[in-house]
């Protein structure tokens, strides 16, 4: 039996008692009905996954298998398991990441990936860096949506340059997800650079939601007296 075939066995089963046709629905409706669920809701799936994750190496066909299933719980479970060999990605798995980046394609799944794997091997490849420069020029609006997203976690290692030209980049875009991943990565940034943010902010012609995004953590900064 192929080795994928019988993880995703494992799984199953391990799955199966937690299954709710109620919650599933619930859950389908809050993604606006993008994808079938199994109404497995995350403590439980956790519960299955850890102890397949820790007896696993990293194997792309089970993330492949997983991708291939319709319920929506198995791709973020590939996600997961990404997650948990994160440090054995390497430059080389970018193209993979891009794949599913591009399918499947919602902010459950593509936000993750943007900002726990893709920012991981960036941070530790930094000549991947032209990849995230080709990708922020992509048609498609989840792999510029990551490009925006990966520098979530850099804190003080933020590439400052890199992330406003990106959000110079798509500031024209009405997409909503662009739009929000410009706030979101400004506002993320301004924790640790806020007069920097501010002054962006200032400069640069945003969507309304980008502005009104980035500037929530310069809010409460001003409020609390941290910020003239």
């Amino acid at each position: 039996m192929k080795k994928d075939s019988n993880m995703i066995e494992r799984l199953d089963e391990g799955l199966a008692p937690y299954r709710d046709e109620e919650k599933a629905r619930q859950m389908s409706a809050y993604m606006r009905n993008q994808y079938p669920f199994l109404g497995i809701q995350t403590p439980a799936r956790r519960s299955v996954t850890k102890p397949l994750f820790k007896a696993s190496t990293l194997d792309w066909d089970f993330v492949d298998a997983l991708y291939e299933k319709p319920e929506r719980e198995y791709q973020v479970i590939a996600v997961d398991y990404l997650a948990h060999h994160a440090s054995s990605l390497g430059w080389e798995d970018l193209g993979r990441l891009k794949r599913l980046i591009e399918t499947k394609s919602w902010w459950d799944t593509v936000d993750a990936i943007a900002s726990t794997l893709v920012g991981s091997i960036v941070r530790r490849y930094p000549e991947t860096n032209s990849v995230m420069d080709e990708w922020i020029e992509d048609e498609n609006l989840w792999v510029r949506r990551t490009a925006i997203l990966h520098q979530l976690s850099f804190k003080g290692e933020t590439d400052e340059e890199r992330l406003f030209a990106y959000c110079r980049r798509c500031a024209d875009e009405k997409e909503f997800f662009i739009a929000k991943a410009i706030g979101w990565a400004l506002r993320q940034y301004a924790r640790t650079a806020p007069d920097r943010v501010e002054d962006f902010l200032v400069k640069e012609k945003l969507q309304a939601l980008s502005v009104r995004e980035a500037s929530k953590h310069l809010e409460m900064k001003k409020k609390s007296g941290d910020l003239e």
